[in-house]
């Protein structure tokens, strides 16, 4: 019954139930990237008048998180190249690290030297600096 109602009243796991509708009805699958994201836009193509371009969206395999999207599937769903990824050949270069999400607010976000969240204290200061007190 939750999932259900998660499903229905959410728009953060996977797709609600209009978005669900308006794929079957409008939308032509275009591809699917390594994280499981699926990627539509209007059949073929069409030119939607109110917006002057066709629409193009995506459906996350899970929680709806954006920058889960691969930059080549970005520029495609950003319109900034009108080829999806799936209709190219592109081979990375061995330097080319494979897409990773944004960490932030996860136990895997970055946290530098000397973060009180990377070791749970701060460091001794070093006697170049004096904490100001009041009424010094």
């Amino acid at each position: 019954m939750k999932t259900l109602l998660l499903y229905i009243f959410t728009w953060w796991h996977k797709q609600t139930v209009g978005t669900w509708w308006w794929t079957k009805r409008y939308g032509e699958f275009v591809g699917q990237d390594e994280s499981g994201n699926r990627y539509y836009r209007t059949k073929g193509g069409v030119i939607d008048p109110t917006l002057g371009f066709e629409r193009r969206w995506v459906i996350y395999p899970g929680y709806a998180e954006a920058s889960s999207i691969p930059p080549g599937w970005w520029g495609w769903i950003h319109h900034r190249v009108d080829t999806p990824p799936t209709k190219e050949t592109y081979t990375p270069r061995e330097w080319q690290k494979p897409h990773l999400a944004n960490p932030t607010g996860t136990a895997a976000a970055y946290h530098p030297k000397g973060s009180v969240l990377a070791t749970g204290h701060r460091p001794q200061v070093s006697g170049d600096y004096k904490a100001w007190a009041p009424g010094e």
